[in-house]
């Protein structure tokens, strides 16, 4: 900044002005005030005193005195560029933008290379998203102050905003911090660049870093919490998110987050307050909302159900701030365009997350004749799991003469006898785990993959983001997610007639893969044990035993209050349920009293390996399933293990599941198309032992002739589908629908 000459004329007001500053160093504010206001009274004319008055005056928090002196002292002096600078620095505190704005540029004129003021410039064109001139500005300071750590850390944030210019934003913070190694806010930004990008390990080791120099930073905290849930090690990020908490009660963010750890080690009581507290600081926050009905289902209270549920099903024709995961929408009634827009919604977010790293890699894809197809199957459920207990026999059978199978795994490795049995099924069995999205998909990629099938979809640990970079000129959503992903970047998804019914694909952003039979596959070399006497299993002998396995979550009221009407209509009955959780068994018996059943008649099965499982499903009478989300791999075990399965088919993917199985093995008679009818149904079949019994002698005749269990054809259909998929690209078309 330029100084003016030293000023002439008044001694006594020169004299006053030096006894004001010298007071104002001793600390002596108000003295060194009342001294500067008498030298300007005294010498009204210098724009010095005035200056010094202007700093004195917003010291003391007197910001529209300040803005006074500054003025004045710009009008005496209008090259002056120190108040100037002063001047346009209180318009800032003042919340007027535009007018220090226009101070800031006057500067320029007359001293061009001032770094300060690019540097505020840029700040200002940042605050209004003008982020291309905000990085020319940084750029343009960063000529004349290239050690400055803060224009740096500037232009790493605005070349975020830029897709064209992501990388270039690492660097930025990476030589930000290579200038300032304790700049925690770098340091911060940076891991969070690295855990969005998967780098899971060099995101923890930055956030400590920071850490270290910012200890009582919250969300440092919070976002450490959140790479280590990332790596599956909830536990550990508990104590992050409480840590947060305590440096900021008000921190809404940890206190959802906290909940999120506490759901995932089954505290569902902890997972819950952390909920009602996140949403108590934020009433209008969807994430926590839904976070707390979900959490709220599996524990199967219903006390806000309505509220909540409807209130979520609106935001997720919104877009917000505020993340709302598909999966949510599943388990509650909900339309097909809710679930296709709220699935937008969120691809969007993914895809945007890695948009710098699809600008960088622009990876190519050859139109090579058709051979041998390369497929990758990416997915984080290689292990014992229900996805892998449905789809392992299909890759042992994959023709290897027609395709090659890669396996892309992301996912705990449990050393199951499942998971040793899956790396033994794929020609290339890859760990991607550790890998960020961007090498993971490149590695993809280098492997020349064809068609890439996402198994995991918007599940828990599902990695969209992988292929939201294209590593494959073909991508398909099949099996792990019910529904829609909502994706550009996902061309198919498999289906079937049952569950996508005309007028169906409109509400999906893939185009549909009609397979013949059911569009899931199944796993003959399901091992089955014995069935145990109803007493080993806790069973009354002589009852009628109803069925459910299904997870805690997807019981809703009004399916509660159809199965306790069949309680009260069969007096002999019992509900055999899946135990879950302490909380769930505990509301589950209090609503059934509240129906006038006796608590007892809920009877819940611990967790047993699956070959004991499918071994005692025969023990019940029928397995009643539930709505708006059906049972999936539960359904198929139970048909499988010769149990009837009745439904309600509803409109949604996920609401049609059980109809398709049960289509597929000849058995539609037990779909019903209201809950009235299912109610009804159950009903009759429970009082008509013989029907039900036909029914037992029909499934046990169906499941070795119908498409269901009919895993070598499937496999067949399958490979004709993804040949299609590959004549139809190699012509130069666009994905289109493909019916078998």
């Amino acid at each position: 900044m330029t100084e003016p000459q030293p000023p002439a004329g008044n001694a006594e007001a020169a004299a006053c002005h030096q006894r004001g500053l010298e007071l104002l160093q001793g600390d002596q504010a108000s003295l060194g005030l009342a001294e500067l206001e008498r030298a300007v009274m005294l010498d009204p004319a210098n724009a010095e005193f005035l200056k010094s008055l202007g700093n004195a005056r917003k010291a003391a928090g007197d910001l529209v005195g300040a803005m006074a002196s500054f003025r004045r002292a710009v009008m005496l002096s209008p090259d002056y560029t120190t108040p100037i600078y002063n001047l346009a620095l209180v318009l800032l505190e003042l919340g007027r933008p535009e007018e220090a704005e226009e101070h800031f540029r006057r500067i320029l004129e007359l001293e061009p290379r001032d770094a300060e003021v690019l540097f505020h410039l840029a700040l200002l064109a940042a605050d209004r998203s003008q982020f291309t001139e905000a990085a020319r500005l940084y750029r343009s300071a960063l000529e004349l102050t290239p050690d400055n750590p803060f224009v740096w850390f500037g232009l790493a944030l605005a070349c975020r905003q830029l897709p064209s210019h992501r990388e270039e934003s690492v660097q930025c913070l990476r030589k930000c911090i290579e200038v300032k190694p304790d700049f925690a806010d770098a340091l911060y930004e940076l891991a969070v660049t690295l855990q969005a990008e998967g780098r899971l390990n060099e995101a923890e080791a930055h956030y400590n870093t920071a850490l270290r120099h910012a200890p009582d930073n919250a969300m440092i905290h919070c976002q450490l919490g959140n790479a280590l849930v990332k790596g599956d090690r909830a536990g550990e990020a508990i104590e992050c998110y409480r840590k947060a908490i305590q440096l900021d009660p008000q921190l809404t963010y940890a206190h959802l987050n906290l909940g999120s750890a506490h759901g995932l080690m089954g505290a569902y009581d902890e997972a819950l307050r952390c909920y009602e507290a996140a949403l108590k600081l934020q009433p209008g926050n969807a994430a926590a909302r839904g976070s707390l009905l979900f959490e709220m289902q599996r524990v199967c209270d219903w006390s806000r159900f309505e509220e909540l549920s409807g209130q979520q099903r609106g935001a997720a024709l919104k877009k917000s701030e505020q993340e709302i995961l598909p999966f949510s929408l599943l388990s509650i009634p909900s339309t097909p365009e809710e679930q296709l827009q709220c699935a937008r919604h969120y691809a969007e977010r993914q895809a945007l997350a890695v948009a710098r790293d699809r600008e960088r890699l622009r990876l190519h894809h050859e139109r090579r004749p058709a051979g041998r197809l390369r497929i990758g199957y990416l997915s984080a459920d290689y292990r014992e799991h229900p996805v892998a207990s449905l789809i392992a026999e299909l890759f042992e059978l994959h023709d290897r003469d027609r395709f090659e199978i890669t396996a892309y795994s992301y996912g705990p490795d449990d050393g199951s006898p499942m998971r040793t049995r899956l790396k033994g099924a794929f020609d290339r069995f890859v760990e991607v785990g550790s890998m960020s999205h961007a090498d993971a998909a490149a590695r993809i990629h280098a492997d020349r993959v064809d068609i890439l099938v996402d198994l995991t979809g918007y599940t828990s640990l599902g990695r969209v983001e992988i292929p939201a970079l294209r590593p494959a000129p073909i991508q398909v959503n099949y099996l792990g997610y019910p529904g829609t992903l909502g994706a550009d970047f996902i061309d198919y998804i498999i289906t079937d007639r049952f569950i996508m019914p005309p007028g169906n694909e409109a509400h999906f952003s893939e185009q549909p893969v009609y397979m013949p039979g059911s569009y899931q596959a199944n796993d003959r070399k399901r091992a089955m044990a014995d069935t145990p006497p109803r007493s080993v299993l806790g069973l009354p002998a002589q009852s009628f035993v109803f069925c459910c396995f299904n997870h805690t979550y997807k019981i809703l009221p009004n399916v509660f209050a159809a199965w306790a009407r069949l309680l009260m209509a069969v007096p002999q009955g019992v509900m055999w349920l899946l135990k879950s959780n302490a909380w769930a068994e505990s509301n589950l018996r209090r609503e059934a009293q509240n129906h006038g059943i006796a608590p007892e008649r809920l009877i819940f099965a611990p967790g047993w390996p699956q070959e004991r499982h499918l071994g005692r499903i025969p023990a019940a009478d029928l397995f009643l399933d539930t709505l708006p989300y059906n049972a999936h791999t539960t359904a198929s075990d139970a048909l499988w293990a010769g149990l009837p399965v009745l439904t309600c088919a509803g409109n949604t993917f996920a609401s049609r599941v059980a109809g398709s199985l049960l289509t597929a093995v000849g058995m539609p008679e037990l779909v019903t198309q209201s809950m009235e009818d299912y109610e009804a149904l159950a009903l009759r079949l429970a009082g008509n032992p013989g029907e039900l019994a036909a029914l037992r002698v029909k499934l046990a005749r169906n499941r070795t002739t119908t498409p269901l269990f009919d895993t070598p054809a499937f496999t067949r259909q399958l490979e004709t589908a993804y040949s299609r998929m590959w004549e139809n690209y190699l012509a130069g078309n666009a994905p289109r629908a493909i019916l078998l």
